[in-house]
């Protein structure tokens, strides 16, 4: 436990580099709240070693990610922390604590990326199915995972869209996405059918006299934020049997417009990925389709002929 004055002068840290990260570094909201979750955590270590934050050197920080290793984290993990401890880092010679920011001189792991799972489209459509439309917020769950499908959406982009931000008749979404950067993506038939729906005459019902800017609202028309639509596709994914989750709609809706021949540029504006290499992987899962389909049906020569 800290002694007050330690609690107070990390809370105090944590409050400031939260600040920093938003209106400096201007990352996302997301990946703020991780940050601060890993250097919270070192600095309790520290706390606990009886280090001052002002005297940590390389070795402290080495000594702190192989223990942080040795607690089961795997190189993904290892690599976030190291990212976050570097923000931090910067943010410590903002403030005069440190002359250098040490933490570079640690090298990240190069985290494997395992492939994403990925549902077909009987699959999609068996997850859609298992939504009861005769009930008004089954029409808005319709309407919800249909766009994210349709979409390719994060979870947090479906959450805040704002119903200014829907354009029915053009059949075009504005996402804002990681790091506050926007794009608009199209949306299919399925998606404009329910959306007209909800926004035209469910939503309505459930908001009332009410004016509320997001699109889609919980039974108390507030918004419906991540947790809850978590918590509604996992009850979808007890009903319908398919096992998934909500971002594994995201990562379908990638894999089917390649499958369907669109190109890997395309792809990438439609995620909202900064970088390229993060939607080649989608390509390396219909490679490892191909193989399957390959060593599943391509008849077995036997061996031992003559060529």
């Amino acid at each position: 436990m800290y002694p007050n004055s330690e609690q107070s002068r990390k809370t105090e840290l944590i409050s400031l580099f939260y600040d920093d990260l938003l209106t400096i570094e201007r990352l996302a909201l997301l990946s703020v709240e991780t940050y601060c979750i890993s250097v919270s955590q070192f600095l309790d270590w520290c706390s606990r070693e009886n280090k001052k934050i002002e005297s940590i050197n390389l070795s402290d920080l080495m000594h702190y990610i192989v223990l942080r290793k040795t607690e089961g984290l795997d190189e993904r993990t290892s690599a976030k922390d190291i990212s976050a401890l570097r923000s931090f880092g910067s943010f410590l010679v903002r403030q005069h604590m440190w002359n250098e920011n040490i933490v570079l001189l640690l090298e990240r792991p190069k985290a494997r990326r395992s492939l994403p799972r990925v549902l077909d489209i009987a699959q999609v459509e068996k997850i859609l199915d298992a939504i009861d439309v005769s009930k008004p917020l089954g029409l808005r769950d319709r309407a919800l995972f249909e766009l994210i499908y349709s979409c390719g959406l994060r979870i947090s982009e479906v959450s805040g869209i704002l119903l200014q931000n829907v354009h029915l008749n053009e059949r075009l979404l504005w996402v804002t996405g990681k790091g506050n950067k926007e794009r608009v993506v199209p949306f299919g038939d399925q998606a404009h059918y329910y959306l007209k729906q909800w926004i035209g005459e469910v939503r309505p019902l459930v908001l009332g006299s009410r004016i509320v800017p997001w699109l889609f609202v919980n039974y108390k028309g507030n918004q419906f934020s991540r947790k809850g639509i978590w918590k509604r596709f996992q009850e979808l994914e007890a009903v319908s049997g398919v096992t998934a989750k909500v971002h594994t709609l995201r990562h379908s809706f990638a894999t089917h417009l390649l499958s369907g021949g669109a190109d890997l540029r395309s792809v990438q504006e439609l995620l909202g990925h900064a970088d390229l290499a993060t939607t080649q992987i989608y390509t390396h899962i219909e490679e490892s389709r191909l193989k399957q389909y390959h060593a599943e049906y391509f008849p077995k020569r036997e061996s031992g002929g003559q060529e």
